[in-house]
């Protein structure tokens, strides 16, 4: 996957996949913007970061969703979460951020160390590297200690073969995986940030 880091929130991206879901899951860019009386160019990086995750292919000014976006529209909010855990973790920047939170003492960066990396990408100023951390904490793929400043890598423990099937209580160091079924976006300020997010299926 390409390097590009993502200029929209989760919650903007889900709203424009719910959007085409409407459409029966193609339609016109054009339409779709005019969906939300806004200008084409305001739901450009949505479009732009839901083809980067393989969740839709745009041509000739169409929008239409790939096989693992279909699926997303009919995934519940763990299913959800997983895909969207695993595309970014296929993309460049994120692949990059996780292999040094890894290799990291206690799996931690300071916010010098994330600043660092990110100015090796083409993000530019603060609400960028605050919205790559905004999709990490949504995907359950990080942390971040604000008392600290420090970003903290989310190790997921398997359960072990045999016995309870309980996983151990993660160290000070591994902190725990949050419960995806509880969290939330709050970074979502943008316009498409208040279309409901993908409906789970009954």
């Amino acid at each position: 996957m390409p390097t590009s880091y993502p200029k929209c929130s989760p919650s903007e991206m889900m709203g424009l996949l719910v959007l085409l879901g409407s459409h029966k899951g193609e339609e016109d860019v054009a339409l779709l913007a005019d969906d939300l009386d806004l200008e084409i160019d305001e739901i450009f990086p949505s479009l732009e970061y839901a083809e980067v995750l393989g969740l839709i292919k745009v041509k000739d000014g169409r929008a239409a969703f790939t096989d693992l976006g279909k699926r997303m529209t009919s995934a519940s909010i763990r299913d959800r979460k997983s895909i969207l855990r695993e595309q970014l973790k296929r993309t460049a920047l994120f692949r990059t951020l996780l292999k040094a939170l890894e290799q990291a003492p206690g799996h931690r960066l300071s916010d010098e160390e994330f600043g660092r990396l990110v100015s090796f990408t083409n993000a530019t100023g603060d609400d960028a590297a605050q919205n790559i951390v905004n999709w990490g904490r949504y995907a359950a793929l990080l942390r971040y200690d604000a008392d600290r400043h420090e970003l903290i890598g989310v190790r997921r423990a398997s359960s072990p073969r045999g016995g309870s099937g309980r996983s151990p209580p993660p160290s000070s160091s591994e902190p725990a995986v949050p419960n995806e079924e509880k969290a939330s976006d709050t970074s979502s300020t943008g316009p498409l940030g208040s279309l409901p997010l993908l409906p789970t299926p009954a």
